[in-house]
């Protein structure tokens, strides 16, 4: 993984982590310890999915950069059924208080998003390939007028 994907994927990550500590310690206070449990699970997911989801872009992006806006696609999609099949499989557990993991979920991935958006903004990526500045001086092969 190149420095700029581990940067900009810890940039994401970090602030992301905070605000679940957050949201774990304002759940705990209001819904108790099932609170601040479901606020962590929902910080968990969030990067969990999100991290993911962000490696597999960055490597179709290298390996395959035509089929880079469609796997953007596919991936959004991949990621809301699997956040839909982990919700209806943790529907009625009693392990976490669903409002604290609904809220953190939401809160969570709007900080994800704002964070990795000025990430890439604050990012300095080449767009010209410093190599072919070096070239030589190109040869005349023509006749000079």
């Amino acid at each position: 993984m190149p420095s700029t994907d581990a940067r900009t994927l810890l940039l994401a990550a970090v602030p992301t982590a905070a605000a679940g500590a957050i949201a774990a310690v304002i759940s705990g206070v209001v819904a108790g310890g099932k609170g601040a449990l479901g606020a962590v699970v929902g910080t968990l997911v969030v990067i969990l999915f999100m991290g993911m989801g962000m490696l597999v872009l960055q490597r179709t992006a290298k390996n395959f950069p035509h089929l880079f806006q469609a796997m953007g696609l596919m991936l959004y999609t991949a990621q809301l059924l699997l956040l839909l099949v982990f919700m209806m499989a943790f529907k009625d557990t009693t392990l976490f208080d669903a409002k604290a993991f609904a809220f953190t979920l939401l809160a969570a991935t709007i900080v994800w998003v704002t964070a990795q958006a000025r990430a890439y903004m604050k990012t300095k990526i080449l767009y010209v390939d410093p190599e072919s500045a070096k070239g030589d001086t190109p040869v005349k092969t023509g006749p000079a007028a």
